[in-house]
């Protein structure tokens, strides 16, 4: 072979590397998932100690709800007083824990407004709710207790664009974390 036919056809090689790269780069390319969501979500429970009553649930869709509560919507921030009994503010590098005693039972006061218990009622639903009213609340901030009313502090705007899968995973896993009696808590949230 002569000369430049070596170099012509190691041009071509190269060229041909070049456009399969540069065409490939605009395409997102990440590693596969080394843990579902779901997953993380029941392991994130298990560690901080909330208990989770899995009867007659589906583990799955609970352990999607728990990251979407704790990894995603930092639900714990305002829906439980204090939000930690070890806080991860304190420093960089900080262990934290959630305060499980009194985990997402509300009491968290914002001036005039004081964040709800939406851990199962009585009736084992989340802040007393249906799906269905869950859903509403979710989706129009509406408040549940004075209906034509805006709920003031509850970020729905940016929630209220999750999926409906989404929002019964979190659903169910508000359904299947511990019970807290009313009131107990930071402020009176009833």
């Amino acid at each position: 072979m002569r000369p430049n036919a070596i170099v012509g056809v190691c041009a071509a090689v190269f060229v041909g590397y070049l456009g399969v790269s540069v065409l490939g780069a605009g395409e997102q390319q990440s590693a596969p998932p080394t843990e579902s969501r779901s997953s993380i979500g029941l392991a994130y429970a298990k560690a901080q100690g909330i208990s989770l009553d899995l009867q007659h649930r589906n583990p799955a869709q609970v352990g999607l709800g728990s990251y979407l509560v704790n990894a995603v919507g930092g639900c714990n921030d305002c829906h439980t007083a204090p939000p930690y009994t070890l806080d991860p503010y304190a420093g960089l590098g900080a262990p934290k824990q959630i305060n499980v005693a009194c985990y997402l039972a509300g009491g968290q006061e914002f001036g005039p407004f004081v964040s709800r218990d939406i851990t199962p009622w009585e009736n084992g639903r989340p802040a007393g709710l249906t799906f269905e009213q869950f859903s509403h609340v979710i989706r129009t901030g509406e408040d549940p207790d004075n209906p034509g009313q805006v709920l003031q502090v509850m970020p729905w705007p940016v929630y209220g664009s999750m999926s409906n899968d989404d929002l019964r995973a979190i659903y169910e896993y508000l359904s299947a974390i511990p019970a807290i009696p009313a009131n107990v808590c930071g402020a009176p949230s009833e």
